[in-house]
């Protein structure tokens, strides 16, 4: 994942969990490590399309909405993919196999948020710091036989920050660039879930 997006996605999450939605370009360039440049970089198209406005000494996320989309709509997931294979086993086995550090990502993550998962799934979404890939390849060994049900992305420095369960945006643009039917009925009751947090 880009700099750019992990800063979209601070500011979204900063939204739905701490009611927050003012923002220095500073306190985000000491809180990711990151220079100023790239922070006011990340801001550039969001600020032209409406989605955050700048003030002088801060900026504001005006529409949440607006911001979510755009990220969803450029969120590239499949270069994050570091590794895919099919593991014959039921869904809840191969989610009870993740390794301890691996956070859950896609319909697994959406099942955690929503309590319930609103449709059966078939694949299994997690993200993994490169340094423990060796192991989850020991426990889900390659296998071409079959199509792949379980993806490992690729965790960037700071997706540890937020816990073992990827945050309610970050779940939702995930599923959005995924092509399985029954994504929709992940997005749909993200969404409601998203509004009535917002409302």
């Amino acid at each position: 994942m880009k700099k750019i997006e992990t800063i979209w996605h601070h500011i979204l999450w900063s939204a739905l969990e701490k009611r927050q939605f003012k923002h220095t370009q500073k306190s985000l360039a000491e809180f990711f490590g990151y220079s100023l440049s790239t922070v006011n970089h990340a801001l550039t198209v969001p600020s032209q399309t409406g989605a955050i406005r700048k003030e002088t000494k801060f900026f504001v996320l005006a529409d949440f909405k607006k911001l979510l989309y755009y990220w969803a709509s450029i969120r590239n997931l499949e270069k994050d993919i570091i590794y895919k294979t099919n593991y014959e086993a039921s869904i809840p086995e191969i989610e009870g196999l993740l390794p301890a550090s691996a956070i859950y990502a896609g319909y697994s993550a959406g099942r955690f948020i929503l309590k319930e998962a609103p449709a059966d799934y078939a694949k299994v979404y997690f993200y993994l710091d490169e340094a423990d890939l060796g192991m989850a390849k020991d426990r889900f060994p390659e296998n071409k036989k079959n199509p792949p049900n379980l993806f490992i992305l690729k965790a960037s420095p700071t997706t540890k920050k937020y816990g073992a369960i990827t945050t309610l945006p970050q779940t939702f643009v995930d599923i959005w660039n995924l092509k399985d039917w029954y994504g929709q009925d992940f997005i749909k009751k993200l969404t409601e879930k998203i509004d009535g947090i917002l409302s």
